[in-house]
């Protein structure tokens, strides 16, 4: 049986990383043909149709993909290694953001900061329990507190996604602190 989790992991890595792997290109927005999308599933041994297409952008945990208003066109909302123009807003962080990771990144991150790495920001969250789930994904979570308000007016660019990820180039290591 076709997991939700398949399905999301396949749609994330086409997406934001390798749409030639699924034989797509993106738009500059990063947006995919639905029924590109969907015949790609299809080859991959992951045939589902456009409802449960709709179950998986509807009901993922991080609500990581969105759809186009007519349902033709679908997209990751952020976390790219391609190039994409987001269409994310500019705006006034909170004055303190949470960052989810694990201990074993803590001395590099201490060190140099929060880098994007391969995707083209840091994401950020507004609320400890969202970077708990985050750091979870590797191990046992440590929180990291960022100094937005400081960081915004040192001249740090915030951006905010559809579903709440706060978007930040880097976070230079004065910025922050462990949480607790």
């Amino acid at each position: 049986m076709i997991t939700d989790t398949q399905i999301s992991k396949t749609l994330s890595y086409w997406l934001r990383h390798r749409p030639d792997a699924a034989g797509m290109e993106l738009s500059p927005e990063g947006w995919a043909d639905v029924d590109l999308v969907l015949g790609a599933l299809a080859r991959e041994e992951l045939a589902v149709g456009w409802e449960r297409l709709l179950q998986v952008v509807d009901t993922n945990d991080k609500s990581r993909f969105e759809l186009s208003a007519d349902g033709q066109m679908i997209r990751a909302r952020q976390g790219h290694s391609v190039n994409v123009e987001g269409s994310w807003a500019q705006a006034v962080p909170p004055p303190v953001l949470f960052h989810g990771t694990v201990e074993r990144f803590w001395p590099a991150i201490a060190a140099e900061g929060l880098r994007p790495m391969q995707r083209h920001h840091v994401h950020l969250s507004a609320d400890i329990e969202t970077a708990q789930r985050v750091g979870q994904r590797r191990g046992a979570p440590i929180i990291l507190e960022v100094d937005a308000a400081g960081l915004l007016a040192r001249g740090g660019a915030f951006f905010l996604t559809s579903n709440n990820v706060w978007l930040v180039d880097a976070v230079p290591p004065e910025f922050l602190k462990r949480a607790g």
